[in-house]
Parts: structure tokens; sequence; C-alpha cells
């Protein structure tokens, strides 16, 4: 990728954002110019970019004409906001909110589903899933010949970082408070999560589901092109910073070859198995900083052989988000975009 392509990257300031900057400047994107945007109370600080500091500038004020690519790193609101003017100035985006209609804007993770760019037309709009559904589709994708999936029960612990850098803070302050014998107040969750389990991440609909289950079960039927697949999600949110946990149960259409099963995990790019007995990956001691999502107590079930159960564990912000975005560019550019790089 010799050639080069003017960027910019709206959310520029928050943890993912910052993580996606990093990520062009290590994978050595072919970045052009690169245009740091954040809401207007943002605006004005500055990052780290290939030895130079780049000012955060106002999106508000933003003429996407200067740009062929927008990765969209901020809140729904956001995307919803800007990402009309982004592709009538003829751009192509990837949005990480999940704020698209799923016609419009397909999931993608490259290690999955890459035969999806084909036939899109260009400016190209795609979104980047949720990070647990990105987790599960580099998991689940190298599984698909060996059997059906038939149901799909996932319960997620999500990291505080999900919820933005307000989360992050917020479990700090609350657990100095506690260690320091002062009286917690919680502010930006709704009750302690210092040293505790929220058991839902978000705000349930009429039915009890928060939005982000309901994205997660959408998303990982379109990865795995599995439109019937029955899907229930939990969402926690747990007492850590960043990487996300993940207790996954798979009821397949057949009894399940476990053999086959570790072959694949073995071989599969973005997975690293872990299958010493009575070992198992941990996000913190494993999976945080890593572009791998880690696996382990792969096993069957205790009285059903079609039935399949896993732990998963994934860096959030980098691998869930930032990594399958700029992977996602990666491939757009190497077969789709290579038309409109100057």
């Amino acid at each position: 990728m010799s050639q080069s392509l003017d960027i910019a990257v709206i959310g520029a300031t928050g943890t993912v954002g910052e993580t996606l900057v990093q990520l062009l400047e290590e994978r050595e994107f072919p970045v052009g110019t690169l245009h740091l945007l954040a809401s207007g109370e943002s605006a004005g600080a500055s990052l780290p970019f290939k030895g130079r500091n780049l000012r955060v500038r106002d999106v508000a004020d933003f003429d996407f004409a200067q740009v062929r690519l927008v990765f969209f790193a901020a809140g729904e609101a956001v995307t919803r906001s800007f990402a009309a003017r982004a592709t009538t100035a003829g751009c192509s985006l990837i949005d990480l909110s999940g704020a698209l209609d799923a016609a419009a804007a397909p999931s993608l993770v490259p290690e999955a589903n890459p035969q999806l760019l084909e036939g899109l037309a260009a400016p190209y709009q795609l979104t980047s899933p949720s990070a647990s559904a990105v987790a599960l589709a580099c998991v689940l994708a190298p599984l698909k010949d060996l059997f059906t999936a038939q149901r799909l029960s996932v319960t997620a612990s999500l990291a505080v970082s999900s919820r933005g850098r307000e989360g992050v803070t917020e479990l700090a302050r609350q657990t100095a408070e506690l260690l320091n014998a002062r009286p917690l107040e919680p502010r930006f969750f709704d009750r302690q999560i210092a040293f505790n389990i929220l058991a839902q991440a978000g705000a349930p609909d009429a039915q009890g589901h928060i939005a982000l289950e309901r994205r997660m079960a959408s998303e990982i039927r379109q990865l795995l092109g599995e439109p019937g697949l029955r899907v229930s999600a939990t969402c926690a949110l747990a007492p850590v910073f960043f990487g996300d946990s993940l207790a996954v149960s798979l009821v397949a259409d057949k009894a399940v070859d476990l053999a086959a099963v570790f072959e694949r995990l073995r071989q599969a790019p973005c997975v690293e198995l872990v299958e010493d007995e009575g070992d198992y990956p941990t996000a913190v001691g494993d999976a945080v900083g890593q572009d791998s999502v880690y696996v382990g107590r792969v096993r069957g079930g205790l009285d059903d052989p079609c039935e399949l159960n896993l732990w998963i564990a994934s860096d959030n912000a980098r691998k869930g988000a930032a990594l399958n975005a700029v992977q996602s560019a990666e491939l757009l550019i190497k077969h789709y975009l290579s038309k409109i790089l100057t």
C-alpha cells in the first residue's frame, strides 16, 4: 500500500479514537493527511502522530471534501449527524457506533466475512461491529463448516471502557473512594461499579433487553451468514478498565467434534487458543493490548453432545473496535479503493 489516502477520525479524543490513531501509525497505514475531529468541547486538544502533535478540530466545521475515508469513532448521535455529509462529499466511511442501518452499512470483520465487500459501490459505508460481536465472529467463523449453529447464548462481562472515557474515570474514582474509606457517590453509573458487577450495560427496552444486546445478536447473525440463528445475549458491566470476557454456549445441528474444533481454533488467524490443562485466558492477564482474541475452556455440554462451550477474552478498545476498523480500511484499500487513492 504505497499510495496514500487523506483520512479523518471523528471521536479522536475518546478511548477508541486514540487507539485508532495509534494503530494507523503502528500498522503504517498509508495516510496522506490525517484530520483529527471531535465535538466542540473536545476540540483544541492534541494527539501525537508520526512524531508530530496534531490538533483536534471541531467536526461541525469540517469540510469532508478534504478526505476520502472517515472513521466514525464517536457516539451514535454524531454518526447520524455527519454520515450523510461525508457520503455526499464522496467519502467512504467506517462507523463504530452501530448507528447506521445494517442494509446501508453492513458489518464487517475481515477475518470472518471479507466477501461482504463484493458488489458494494463507492462511496462505501461499513459498520465495524460491537466489540463482543467482533470477538465472537473471530472465534465462530472458523468453525462454520464443522456444523450449523442452531442456538447461541452469550453472557458478556464488559469493561467499563465500553462506556467511554467516562466509564474509566468513574471506576477509578469509585475505587479510590472505597479504598480510602470515603462515602461512595455514584455519578456516571447509577450505582456502585467498583468491586461489583452490574447486570445490565445500559437502559432496557420494554422487553427488558438493552440496545447493545440487540445489536450484538443482529451483528453476529450477519457476520456468520446465519439469519435464522437464535441468539440469547446478556451484557453486564464488570469492574475492569479494559478487556471483555464472554461465556459462550452454542448448540449445533449435530454432535460436536471437539478435536476438529481445537484444530480449527489453532489455525484461526486472529485467535490464541489456551488449551493447557487447568489454564484459561483472562482479559487483564492475556488480552489487553493484544491483537488476538483469546479462547479457552473449550468443552462439550454436560449432557448434550451437540453443545459447545467456550470462554473468550478480548481487548474491547483495541481488537474489538479500533483494530477491526483499521483492518476493514486496509481491506477496502487493497481491493476496492485503488481508483480513488492519490
